[in-house]
């Protein structure tokens, strides 16, 4: 299968190398950590990392002696993520995985899904991931919310340009995220209550869903915040006293849905 020319130019061009090493897309990347290591069965456990970029996660996975492969369709990925210690890492697309069945104790989708706009293709990646993990085994999904580019776009300013108010409008109303700039981010946006009805289609049960910024990525400060190793804890803390509230869902920037197979 083909990843969109647009999305895979963005990629190809280290559109995401360092967004979770950095400024506000470390509270996304502490709060995944966090959750999965509350969630995921203990190593040595196997572990697909599928769409799994140059291997942020892969990384401190294998480091806690988890077995590892990433999956990725993107060749410059791919060739970052086979220089960490303890992660294989291979080309391939999250609709149709080149691994066997009942393969993994856990698979990971924590970026796939918000790169396809069809729904169809998004039910399509959660049935492969559900055929490649073990029965029991976990999925587990990472989805941008429907609410976070207007959020952003405010947080930013850009909300103030009319090319941007109608980026935004559009994935307001329709999910599909198409950034203003040219050559910028390409992708879709899960109102909550979709990633239920997805992952049913996929067979799978209903999944429990966690909010990982909650509202604090919003918060100007929230940089100083995160540079501060006791004050980071406090924070990531405090999102995790709200981060299954169904009412403070949708104001997250991303949402992680954990379910098994």
């Amino acid at each position: 299968m083909i990843l969109d020319p647009a999305l895979m130019g963005y990629y190809e061009r280290g559109g995401e190398l360092t967004r979770l090493r950095q400024g506000r897309g470390r509270l996304e990347y502490w709060r995944t950590r966090d959750v999965l290591r509350r969630t995921l069965p203990p190593a040595p456990a196997r572990v697909l990392d599928v769409g799994g970029g140059t291997g942020v996660h892969a990384e401190w996975l294998a480091a806690e002696g988890y077995d590892v492969e990433l999956i990725d369709p993107v060749p410059l990925h791919v060739e970052e993520a086979g220089k960490l210690p303890g992660v294989r890492a291979g080309l391939g697309d999250a609709r149709a995985l080149p691994v066997p069945d009942g393969q993994a104790d856990v698979v990971l989708l924590l970026g796939p899904l918000y790169h396809l706009p069809e729904r169809a293709d998004r039910v399509r990646a959660l049935t492969e991931a559900r055929r490649a993990a073990r029965p029991g085994g976990l999925v587990v999904a990472a989805c941008i919310s429907r609410y976070a580019c207007l959020h952003d776009s405010v947080y930013l300013g850009t909300f103030a340009a009319q090319p941007s108010r109608i980026a935004d409008y559009r994935s307001l109303e329709t999910g599909v995220i198409i950034s203003s700039k040219e050559g910028g981010f390409r992708g879709y946006g899960h109102h909550p209550d979709e990633i239920l009805t997805e992952f049913a289609d996929a067979g799978l049960p209903e999944p429990r869903r966690y909010g990982l910024e909650g509202a604090f990525w919003l918060y100007g400060d929230v940089d100083a915040w995160l540079d501060d190793d006791e004050r980071r804890e406090l924070l990531l803390d405090a999102a995790r006293r709200m981060e299954c509230e169904p009412s403070l869902l949708g104001v997250s920037g991303h949402l992680l849905a954990v379910s098994s197979a």
